[in-house]
């Protein structure tokens, strides 16, 4: 049975960040080591892009979630901002 887009696409979206990167890296192995046909390469490339895609969403969404600690001129705890904000 062969994964539509779609459902290739929903499968990818419930992995982990750590599960999408070692899939990411085992299709990178596979391509570098020339041993795959072409029709083969093609649907590896198109499956890593979607992986490096969301790897890149969950790493935003994962910096969006950090808060920066300011401190006071007495060197307490003033507030937060979000990451990257100064």
């Amino acid at each position: 049975m062969t994964d539509t887009p779609d459902t290739a696409a929903a499968a990818i979206a419930s992995l982990s960040f750590e599960a999408a990167m070692g899939e990411l890296e085992t299709i990178v192995r596979r391509l570098e080591s020339g041993d795959v046909n072409l029709e083969e390469s093609v649907a590896l490339y198109e499956r890593g892009h979607a992986l490096r895609a969301h790897c890149e969403a969950r790493l935003a969404a994962a910096q969006a979630r950090i808060e920066q600690v300011s401190l006071g001129a007495d060197g307490q705890p003033a507030g937060t901002t979000s990451f990257g904000e100064s």
